[in-house]
């Protein structure tokens, strides 16, 4: 499926930025691209980058890809249960809290990078494992419907959005 077939009542109105910044891209095949891009352009930025912050209170960009993990396990989870039909609603998660009790400043930037990697290749291990009528399942999570899907897409829009930061705020 490619972004731009996607229902809008199948996410969060929240999580538009994320879908609508995607240009119409093929689901499983954008979620093995943009980890490679996002790989390559974190390996570029200069060493002493990684431990800055922009502004009082902000992560650093080691504190981002950590919370880019954590968000895609997190994500990655509901996907499974909305898949197998679960309908227990599913709660959402404070990030700021996720990010304060992680050791990502005392991590090596390879080792957060490896991390990501190994995460999304079990995201694109089930994901892949999934039937078109599993796709299209939908749940509650974070007090709104999302289908298994959107889910994808969030994940890769997410990281984008993410990377986009960097360039903006960081670089």
């Amino acid at each position: 499926m490619n972004s731009n077939q996607l229902p809008v009542n199948e996410y969060a109105k929240f999580y538009s930025p994320y879908i609508n910044a995607l240009q119409n891209v093929e689901l499983i095949e954008e979620l093995e691209i943009c980890l490679h891009d996002f790989i390559r352009f974190v390996q570029n930025i200069p060493m002493d980058k990684f431990d800055f912050r922009y502004a009082e209170g902000k992560w650093t960009i080691k504190d981002i890809i950590q919370h880019l993990i954590d968000a895609e396990r997190v994500f990655i989870y509901r996907a499974m249960r909305i898949s197998r039909n679960d309908k227990t609603p599913l709660p959402g998660f404070e990030e700021n809290d996720y990010v304060e009790n992680t050791n990502a400043n005392g991590r090596s930037i390879q080792d957060l990078l490896m991390e990501l990697s190994a995460v999304r290749q079990s995201t694109l291990l089930l994901f892949k494992s999934f039937s078109e009528e599993q796709f299209g399942r939908i749940g509650v999570a974070s007090n709104a419907e999302v289908s298994v899907r959107a889910i994808g897409f969030i994940i890769i829009g997410h990281q984008k959005h993410h990377q986009k930061v960097f360039q903006e705020r960081y670089l």
